[in-house]
């Protein structure tokens, strides 16, 4: 027998007033200065993280591992997307609705993109000159998909899905082996799937924060009891299936480093 479900959105553009926060992570309690707190909820932790993890697989998924070059990797990529491409997207719309003076967010989107690319540079020197079409890939998918140019062409979730979750593993291996082959193609496949489930569960659950004002519905179970449908309800096993897949992409990551380094 199934269960019956009653529900009812209201929506409104000022959501993030009486849901907590536009995210999850946002304006987090432990960080105790209001500016400290909204710079923490521009690096968006988990999705950083995540991302960084994605590199960390690419660059350990066959050995050996140099740990300059993984290095290197690891702080462009948190350069480029932590900080660049992030204060990128708070630029074009203020999706977390954060106070940051505009003429900072376009320096750190500046300092962010630009150590990434100096990185780059060196990595150049270290791997392949090869290593510039990465480089060229990256900057461009960071601009237009966050600033959302070309009438945002760019801004799709396959950009997304490609940009966010194979670009990474792909460019951490060929730093690593000045290569690819056909084991990296199957593993940046993973990480595009990891980040198109991360899109399948977030773009609901931002709904839910910033665009969702109440949440009307009742839930009738098969034995005759009910109980009310809270935003809350319906939040929750999505975010907390986000903290447990961006854990998760951490916890290979270590498992992999280990196996290249200490095993």
């Amino acid at each position: 027998m199934g269960i019956p479900i009653r529900l009812s959105l209201r929506r409104s553009i000022r959501s993030e007033e009486s849901v907590g926060g536009p995210a999850f992570y946002a304006q987090p309690s432990f960080v105790t200065r209001p500016r400290l707190r909204e710079w923490w909820t521009l690096l968006h932790p988990p999705y950083t993280m995540l991302q960084l993890s994605l590199v960390t697989v690419g660059a350990c998924l066959v050995g050996p591992v140099n740990a300059v070059r993984l290095v290197i990797t690891l702080v462009a990529f948190f350069f480029a997307v932590g900080i660049g491409a992030h204060c990128l997207d708070e630029l074009h719309g203020r999706p977390l609705k954060t106070s940051v003076p505009s003429w900072q967010l376009i320096a750190a989107s500046g300092i962010g993109v630009g150590v990434a690319v100096a990185l780059g540079v060196v990595g150049m020197v270290l791997v392949s000159a090869y290593l510039g079409l990465f480089i060229a890939v990256g900057v461009f998918i960071a601009l237009s998909y966050n600033l959302e140019l070309f009438g945002g062409r760019f801004h799709t979730s396959t950009v997304l899905i490609l940009g966010w979750g194979a670009f990474p593993i792909l460019t951490a291996f060929f730093a690593q082996h000045d290569r690819l082959d056909l084991a990296v193609l199957f593993a940046a496949a993973f990480g595009a799937l990891v980040t198109l489930i991360q899109r399948q569960l977030s773009t609901p659950a931002r709904d839910l924060r910033r665009g969702v004002t109440s949440v009307e519905g009742t839930i009738t179970r098969a034995d005759g009891s009910s109980a009310p449908i809270t935003r809350q309800l319906m939040l929750s096993p999505l975010e907390q299936a986000l903290r447990s897949l961006c854990w998760a992409g951490a916890v290979l990551a270590l498992a992999l480093t280990c196996v290249r380094f200490f095993h």
